[in-house]
């Protein structure tokens, strides 16, 4: 099932970040005799209610949605790795303030907390990365944190300190390595869940909009046409699914690995 997922994933990205190369389609390219027409020879997935090609739209918004993902996981990863580090590192107050914002943040769900931000700005894609990654990073950092503790009573850490190595150094150079696995674990499950939210928002309509395309916002397109042109949702919907299915599998299947060898 691992290699399986990562064959679907680097198709999708394939797909999505150089199908335009082989597949010179204008995305945005209507045609009134094209409407709603079903995935046939010229055009293999169909088409929307402005006549506009579905593979190309797909590779377009694929890219946009892959990019949001990814760059979202990655912030809210980077944001709690060092935050969880830094408290278990410094302990004492810093880690009090740890625990107050981090329960500070848990307390609005996710969604609703998403929804909160989104309506306050015009949403673009650079935006909802930093509002994915600002809802993202509490759970990384809670992880990392739960981690460094444990890391923290090693005796050669205990050691560092008596010799006043500098935090950063040991952050960098021990605590980092030995963190690697959870953060890689956690960066692939963030990844699905900022595409989801991603997603979901544009479905609202409170995320990507015309011009811009994501597969959440051709999906929501779709939606009042699903009784006679079924394609036009069912297509970007399975491609949130190929890629969420494929990076969970991943992510179970390194946190199994991670934990054989803490067993052993």
């Amino acid at each position: 099932m691992f290699r399986l997922s990562v064959l679907l994933l680097t198709s999708v990205l394939f797909f999505s970040f150089f199908g335009s190369i082989f597949y010179g389609v204008d995305p945005s390219a209507l045609d009134t005799n094209a409407i709603l027409l079903p995935p046939s020879y010229s055009h293999w997935l169909g088409t929307d209610r402005l006549g506009r090609d579905m593979v190309a739209r797909l590779m377009e918004g694929g890219q946009v949605s892959l990019i949001i993902g990814f760059i979202s996981a990655l912030l809210a990863t980077l944001v709690g790795l060092l935050y969880g580090m830094s408290a278990a590192l410094l302990r004492g107050g810093f880690d009090k303030l740890f625990v107050i914002v981090v329960d500070l943040f848990l307390t609005f769900p996710t969604l609703f907390l998403l929804l909160t931000l989104v309506s306050y700005v015009n949403a673009s894609m650079w935006v909802l990365i930093l509002i994915i990654s600002i809802t993202g990073w509490m759970g990384t950092a809670r992880l990392i944190r739960s981690e460094s503790f444990a890391i923290a009573s090693k005796p050669f850490i205990r050691i560092l300190h008596i010799a006043h190595v500098h935090p950063l150094k040991i952050m960098i150079k021990y605590y980092a390595p030995l963190l690697a696995p959870i953060v890689l674990v956690s960066f692939t499950f963030g990844v699905g869940g900022a595409i989801l939210a991603e997603s979901g928002l544009s479905f609202l309509g409170l995320g990507i909009t015309a011009p811009q395309m994501s597969w959440g916002s051709i999906l929501s397109s779709g939606k009042e046409v699903i009784d006679i042109a079924w394609w036009v949702s069912f297509f970007p919907g399975l491609m949130i699914f190929i890629v969420t299915f494929s990076l969970m599998n991943i992510s179970n299947t390194l946190q199994a690995n991670m934990n054989q060898k803490e067993v052993h």
